[in-house]
């Protein structure tokens, strides 16, 4: 892995095409959320076939805590839609099947000439691509576990929703004032009243 893929670091905004031939950047994709993003082996691997039960099992948790989760493997369109449709995803799958990724951050799995994979890894992000935690699952265990995934982002949203404890100081005051800026809900409510946009 690159020495500057670190947590701390930004994480590159690569521009890839989805499951559907649709072209996406991962910075519009997370948007202002924290976001879970799997660099998987692909859709031979049945490793990654588990990590991704486990994922698509935790998904409602995911949207209910407004977490992004994005997958890229190196696998062709079509299979990576097989992919995504076998394990019951409902989350966008990005196709690297150039390698771009694999080179550009220095994970080619080399032990595996014939499928010529990334080294699977997990990211957690804070908005803007900011690596929070790595995960380097070539063994399996090395993947985190739903719990893992918890603890990041308890700790990821703490520190990014300055509305995480309603009792801080100024929160009451600021929303009285109708100043919704520092209130998440306030921005929920305002897409849920303008149907059809995204933000």
């Amino acid at each position: 892995m690159r020495a500057n893929i670190a947590p701390g670091g930004i994480f590159p905004d690569y521009e890839l095409t989805d499951h559907t031939k649709t072209r996406h950047r991962l910075s519009d994709l997370q948007g202002e959320d924290p976001m879970i993003l799997v660099l998987s082996r692909g859709h031979f691997c049945p490793k990654d076939h588990h990590q991704h039960l486990q994922l698509a099992a935790f998904y409602p948790q995911l949207a209910a805590g407004y977490t992004q989760i994005v997958t890229i493997a190196t696998d062709n369109v079509f299979t990576i839609n097989d992919f995504r449709a076998s394990v019951g995803a409902q989350w966008t799958f990005l196709s690297d099947v150039g390698r771009k990724v694999q080179r550009d951050l220095d994970i080619q799995e080399y032990t595996d000439p014939h499928n010529d994979p990334m080294i699977p890894h997990t990211f957690v992000l804070k908005p803007g691509l900011v690596i929070h935690t790595i995960y380097n699952g070539y063994w399996y265990w090395g993947r985190p576990s739903i719990d893992d995934l918890c603890r990041d982002l308890r700790e990821v949203t703490r520190e990014i929703r300055p509305d995480w404890d309603l009792s801080a100081p100024g929160l009451r005051e600021n929303w009285d004032t109708g100043d919704r800026a520092m209130h998440y809900s306030s921005k929920e409510a305002d897409l849920r009243s303008r149907p059809g946009e995204s933000g």
